[in-house]
């Protein structure tokens, strides 16, 4: 049985980053170490745990399946030191510089950012917030690593070692000018059906599931045009006699800078839940706890 004795705990931090980076260089720069030093404490490492770790491939530094099964409570492990050591460092957003990382879509980008940056001004205005695609990361990693401190949107599939609060629950609408001919209250289902729509073609759930029912609907076979993203449809609905299926909240932001409405959709379509999740890792750091009610006291049901 190996005590925590017996390891030199800056080893730890050095499996801790090349697990992250794959990479021995990047690892010693960002550690201010010499690649030699890095490489001599995976020896250490291998030694110690009688397994190889890390293996060298194209794409990397490797973990085995047993580093695979370390990375998670090692990471904890030293979250934990550097929370003890770090207990008088309360977290004040008034005069607070630090960078928050957070997770969404455009369509979360365009509904949350805006109400975000004038809470900010008032109330933590030295504080960094940024976003990044949640599509094109792998969440569970970058949270765990504390590369992303909050994940928002809706969704479905998440790792087990995420926290998760709802905040809430919309509609999908249709979305057209305000001059277009069906502009009225209530659009008949015949009349949706024979319009001309704009899609968005995203593969991202669940808004995929949404195209499925447009599909069965036979809306997707007539439709003419197509975008990959919800950011470009205000800008193109606004200009236009096209029909657009887009959450509410994003038809709640756009509908007024670019004279557009929105009526509830003749489909029957499910309802889209937004939540917030963060990785347990930091569930009882201040500042990512301060950012989770800053953020649910402004959006939250």
């Amino acid at each position: 049985m190996i005590e925590p004795k017996d390891i030199d705990l800056n080893l730890l931090v050095v499996f801790q980053e090349v697990f992250q980076d794959k990479q021995i260089s990047s690892v010693a720069k960002k550690l201010g170490l010499s690649q030699p030093a890095v490489s001599n404490a995976l020896a250490r490492l291998r030694r110690t745990f009688d397994d190889e770790l890390f293996v060298r491939t194209a794409q990397g530094m490797q973990a085995t399946p047993f580093a695979e099964s370390l990375a998670e409570p090692i990471a904890n492990a030293l979250g934990s030191v550097s929370r003890a050591l770090n207990q008088h460092d309360s977290f004040d957003p008034a005069s607070s510089k630090r960078q928050f990382t957070i997770a969404m879509t455009d369509v979360g980008e365009v509904y949350f950012m805006p109400a975000l940056v004038e809470s900010c001004r008032q109330h933590a205005p030295s504080l960094q917030i940024s976003t990044v695609r949640a599509s094109s990361i792998d969440l569970k990693t970058e949270m765990e690593a504390g590369r992303v401190d909050l994940a928002i949107g809706a969704f479905e599939t998440v790792s087990g070692a995420l926290y998760q609060r709802r905040l809430f629950q919309q509609q999908y609408v249709c979305m057209l000018r305000n001059e277009h001919p069906l502009a009225k209250e209530k659009i008949e289902l015949k009349d949706f059906i024979a319009a001309r729509h704009l899609i968005v073609a995203s593969q991202e759930s669940p808004y995929d599931k949404i195209n499925q029912l447009l599909d069965k609907a036979g809306v997707i076979a007539s439709a003419q045009f197509r975008v990959p993203h919800f950011v470009a449809v205000p800008y193109i609905v606004s200009t236009t006699d096209l029909l657009v299926t887009v959450p509410q909240k994003l038809a709640e932001r756009a509908a007024s800078p670019f004279n557009l409405r929105y009526i509830k959709s003749p489909l029957r379509l499910p309802a889209l839940q937004t939540n917030m999740f963060w990785h347990r890792r930091y569930n009882q750091d201040e500042g990512n706890q301060w950012l989770r009610h800053f953020i649910a006291e402004q959006f939250a049901e």
